[in-house]
């Protein structure tokens, strides 16, 4: 009877309890973590310290997608991060770091921080892969016109975050540049970046050699040709300092792959192409990859795009190439600017304005040597309000606020026909009658516009068959006339420094503006 009265006892003593201890919990409850984008604000409290990266813009970015995820958590489970981390292990073939973008090793508690963290790697991804990992605009800026239509990259990632999030191959294959362009590059570098780099001595300095000379470098040359495939066979037992057919032949491919005048002549604009090593050749891929990444969308809608670099025009249609041609481009003092505009109007048999920079620098300097160079030259002075002025009558020393500009004619440097486009810089694409320096290389000559070798030539690709005859025939007249285009033209006007052609052969232009060093240098710096 007691131990029947003692158990019962028990019992009751332990069913009280564990009701108040049911009670204080619900008086007092546990501390748990908060909802994933409170957590946002609250990261160090509940997780480990704040990632550098994850700034005031990431940070904005994540809590946009998860508020279009109604706050629930993006990652199933570790075989849903390890897709993830598959991908970014690929970035590694557009030149990325995947090591730039940590994961945690599972979605182990607190699930909520690894939850945020494969998020924000999988987003800043996207938007490298999407935009490029630099900031154009601070690293090799270019001007878009007013007019131009531009998708928000920012919204367009959160699109392809949220659409594809379940399959990470999809969404990184939508945020990849689609370009003919990015694409064949990326392959050519994934290939290339797991072979064993090839390695020549830098060839010396010495006087230019012409083909059938002879020289002391010519077997260095064999040598560096050969370690490239432009040679065959066994070049460094031959001792010959004779530069012969095969190797001017050899030498001649070289420079049509470096956009150089395929003369077969050492120069030293030769030599310093063929001295860049092996690993400065990968890393400019690796640096174009970037700027493909930036110009994706401008590239994808111009029809008329200038390659500063290889100082080319290249016109498309429907998304393909339709024809290519050799341009002049802007000294390295004076050089051409980026930019994407429309078109709008060509000037036939123009007047050529002198841009102020040119009067100042180029042109009043002569006139003051040489009192008869406006005459020579076909050249007037007028006020700012367009008056005619007498030049005997002008302080040359001082002329003040004066424009001169130079009557339609052979010698207009303007050529026959401008190709006009708003931008801030009043540069234009135009005809010139100094064709002789499009045999040159490199080519830069002019002072920030863009000279077209047969100009004329683009005509039949922008104009309509009446339109063209129309044209045809005003600029036969010889009289200075604008026309309007109608629709306007897309031009870009980029610079990127590798590619790869058509016939999937690498291309490399001269980094004449040297801005390659700077871009690879800030792409491999660790960034927050």
């Amino acid at each position: 009877m007691y131990n029947r009265r003692s158990t019962l006892l028990h019992g009751a003593l332990l069913s009280l309890v564990l009701l108040a201890n049911h009670a204080f919990a619900v008086l007092m409850p546990v501390p748990a973590t908060p909802a994933l984008r409170q957590l946002l604000d609250q990261f160090p409290l509940h997780c480990a310290a704040l990632p550098p990266s994850l700034n005031a813009a990431a940070q904005a970015q994540l809590d946009a997608f998860y508020q279009q995820r109604d706050d629930q958590p993006a990652w199933r489970d570790d075989a849903h991060l390890g897709a993830l981390r598959e991908q970014l292990g690929l970035l590694a073939d557009d030149g990325l770091n995947p090591g730039d973008y940590p994961l945690p090793s599972s979605l182990e508690p607190p699930s909520a921080c690894a939850d945020l963290l494969a998020s924000h790697a999988y987003l800043r991804a996207l938007q490298h892969l999407r935009n490029g990992r630099l900031n154009q605009q601070r690293a090799e800026p270019l001007w878009h016109a007013a007019t131009a239509s531009r998708p928000d990259p920012r919204l367009a990632v959160l699109s392809i975050a949220l659409r594809d999030l379940d399959e990470p191959a999809r969404a990184f294959a939508a945020a990849r540049p689609a370009l003919p362009q990015y694409q064949a590059l990326r392959a050519l570098y994934a290939r290339l970046r797991l072979q064993p780099l090839a390695s020549w001595t830098p060839l010396a300095d010495g006087a230019l050699l012409r083909p059938g000379g002879y020289d002391p470098r010519v077997p260095a040359l064999r040598v560096r040709l050969a370690a490239e495939g432009y040679l065959h066979g066994e070049p460094a037992t031959r001792s010959t300092l004779h530069h012969d057919a095969e190797l001017v032949a050899a030498l001649a491919a070289f420079q049509r792959d470096h956009a150089l005048k395929p003369d077969g002549l050492l120069g030293s604009a030769s030599l310093a192409e063929l001295n860049v090593d092996a690993l400065a050749r990968r890393d400019q891929l690796r640096v174009n990859l970037e700027r493909l990444r930036w110009l994706a969308d401008d590239l994808a809608n111009a029809r008329v795009v200038i390659n500063v670099a290889a100082a080319e025009l290249l016109l498309y249609q429907d998304g393909h190439e339709a024809w290519r041609t050799r341009t002049q481009v802007g000294k390295p003092t004076r050089q051409t600017p980026l930019l994407a505009s429309q078109i709008d109007r060509l000037t036939l048999n123009p007047r050529w304005i002198v841009p102020p920079t040119i009067l100042r620098e180029d042109k009043l300097p002569e006139i003051r040597r040489d009192p008869s160079y406006l005459d020579r030259h076909q050249m007037s002075v007028h006020d700012r309000a367009g008056n005619a002025l007498d030049p005997a009558l002008i302080d040359w020393d001082d002329p003040g606020p004066i424009r001169l500009s130079q009557a339609a004619g052979a010698q207009n440097p303007l050529g026959r026909l401008v190709l006009r486009f708003p931008n801030p810089y009043a540069v234009y694409l135009h005809d010139t009658p100094s064709q002789q320096l499009f045999d040159k290389s490199p080519r830069f000559f002019s002072s920030g516009c863009v000279r077209v070798e047969a100009v004329t030539s683009l005509l039949p690709f922008l104009l309509s068959p009446e339109a063209l005859a129309d044209v045809e025939l005003r600029l036969a007249s010889g009289r200075t006339q604008e026309y309007r285009l109608r629709p306007k033209v897309p031009v870009l006007i980029g610079y990127w420094t590798a590619e790869v052609d058509g016939d999937g052969r690498l291309r490399y232009a001269p980094d004449i503006y040297a801005h390659d060093p700077a871009l690879l240098r800030a792409l491999i710096a660790p960034r927050p």
